[in-house]
């Protein structure tokens, strides 16, 4: 008896689940394979000209390069970072809009502000650390003050909070590494907020103030014209261009350090095959000796690592800065 009329609704059955299989593989796997189809909004949460915004563009050119892709710089400011980050967090987890997320909005921030519009803990997904840029410590050029000792020893010396810190704005690294120094050095200074690096930069030249913890890219022009000097950086080492100027832990503060770093994240549940393939190229890049030389020109240093080592230096950084907060009690609105 020919058993083909009885095996024949088994096989088509059979044929059919294999088609829906192979449809639903397909169908699951095609963002990994053909990623990017279209351009990446790369969400920058700082005004133009500054450490993130020049970090970021110069990662997007160098991405670009290495792989054909486009990477589109969108600027969105706002609430030191907190603006553009939670439009990043709000977006749809395709890979298609990713955020650069900075020691401020993501380790800082949620010490400072009583409520955030986002938690960096559970709504984005980490990517990659992608640089850290130290701050500079600078005094004006005629300042009395040669050496980080010379200004710990006259601020022991005078009525507390005689020096004056400026910064660019309450809670930005600059602002946090005064805290934290003036803690470890058992002083006190008078803390002196201003809108923006520019108009901090005028005052501290024109002797209204004593001492800035300012970004490289803005320190580096002041320091040629002999318009500042430059006291010590917040690096773990030296920097590459400045290499006389020491770092404050090697100035009598071991284990002092303070970055204003940036990492690449993406709003949260994004496909983990994406997320490999977004962290491999950004390894790659990172070792590009040109882009290493462009970000040591403008005072960073090349990060990296996987999503991991990103998840502990962003939990190591959080618990640091929520300490300095505390422990001077700064509160935001």
């Amino acid at each position: 008896m020919n058993p083909f009329p009885r095996l024949l609704p088994r096989c088509l059955a059979a044929a059919a689940t294999a088609v829906v299989a192979v449809a639903t593989l397909a169908a699951a796997t095609p963002a990994a394979a053909a990623f990017p189809e279209r351009p990446i909004n790369l969400v920058v949460p700082m005004p133009p000209g500054g450490g993130t915004d020049v970090v970021s563009r110069l990662l997007a050119e160098r991405l670009g390069l290495a792989t054909g892709w486009s990477l589109v710089v969108q600027n969105k400011p706002g609430a030191t970072g907190n603006i553009g980050m939670d439009y990043v967090a709000r977006a749809q987890p395709d890979g298609y809009t990713v955020g650069m997320g900075q020691a401020a909005n993501l380790a800082i921030n949620p010490a400072l502000y009583p409520k955030m519009p986002f938690d960096p803990k559970k709504d984005f997904t980490l990517v990659g650390l992608i640089a850290a840029q130290p701050v500079v410590l600078v005094v004006r050029a005629d300042s009395p003050y040669k050496t980080l000792a010379d200004l710990i020893a006259d601020a022991k010396q005078k009525p507390a909070s005689s020096l004056r810190l400026a910064s660019a704005g309450n809670g930005t690294i600059g602002h946090m590494s005064g805290v934290m120094l003036a803690r470890r050095a058992g002083i006190e200074f008078l803390h002196v907020p201003y809108k923006g690096a520019g108009p901090a930069v005028t005052d501290l030249v024109g002797g209204q103030t004593d001492l800035y913890f300012i970004t490289p890219q803005t320190a580096f022009p002041l320091l040629a014209a002999h318009k500042l000097r430059a006291l010590a950086v917040t690096s773990n080492a030296r920097l590459a261009a400045l290499p006389d100027v020491p770092t404050v832990a090697e100035s009598g503060y071991p284990g002092f350090e303070a970055s204003a770093w940036t990492g690449l994240v993406g709003p949260a549940n994004m496909p983990p095959d994406l997320v490999a393939q977004l962290n491999a190229r950004i390894q790659t890049v990172l070792k590009d000796p040109d882009l290493i030389k462009r970000l040591e020109a403008e005072g960073s240093q090349p990060l990296g690592g996987t999503p991991a080592d990103f998840d502990a230096y962003m939990k190591s950084e959080t618990a640091k800065w929520a300490d300095v907060v505390k422990a001077a009690n700064i509160k935001m609105d």
